[in-house]
């Protein structure tokens, strides 16, 4: 009960609902974009985890008319599509070479149904990381970004370590909507630039 009555006060929580957001999320995404000037006007860009659909309206805002977003998820979105926007249902797992279009940008911000369990959501998270990189390796554009999030603990850095063979520049990044308190705690963004696609 406490942990529902906290997300209900939290103020990007507010923030989201005020400013028709599905979820408060996007505000991690603005500032890492923010931070980093990552989004340009006629991006092409895959959101993998698209669900419900903060990413994706944000990121629709951000490339225009002449960019396009592509979602991907296992569940339905929340939010009705614009003209720029596309939704496929289904596990990125299972989706690998189903993409022919190249990407200027693929984010996951997809997450693990979590059990609580601090090794387990970690390897839950790592497979979905694992996952997301497959597809950058199969249609992200030469000097082209990935942002991944991820949770921290083991595995972690060998994941880190195999996309900084593929990028010139990887950050690690804990973006101040992140809540303070839970399993979030453990959460950040890896923000990867200049795909190598050698």
């Amino acid at each position: 009960m406490k942990r529902q009555k906290d997300t209900r006060q939290d103020s990007y929580f507010k923030k989201a609902k005020e400013e028709n957001y599905p979820a408060r999320s996007v505000y991690k995404l603005q500032e890492i974009n923010k931070k980093y000037r990552l989004v340009k006007p006629g991006d092409f860009i895959l959101d993998i985890g698209c669900a419900p659909g903060s990413w994706m309206i944000y990121l629709s805002e951000k490339v225009g008319r002449k960019g396009k977003v592509i979602g991907v998820d296992i569940v339905d979105l929340k939010i009705p599509l614009k003209e720029n926007m596309k939704f496929i249902k289904g596990d990125i797992k299972e989706l690998v070479n189903n993409f022919e279009e190249k990407f200027d940008m693929i984010v996951s911000d997809a997450a693990p149904g979590t059990s609580g369990v601090h090794f387990v959501d970690v390897a839950k998270s790592l497979e979905l990381g694992k996952a997301a990189l497959d597809i950058v390796k199969q249609s992200l554009k030469p000097r082209g970004i990935f942002i991944c999030k991820i949770f921290e603990g083991e595995g972690t850095a060998e994941f880190l370590k195999e996309i900084k063979t593929l990028f010139i520049s990887v950050k690690s990044f804990r973006p101040s909507a992140v809540r303070k308190y839970s399993r979030e705690f453990y959460l950040f963004y890896l923000i990867a630039k200049v795909f190598k696609n050698e």
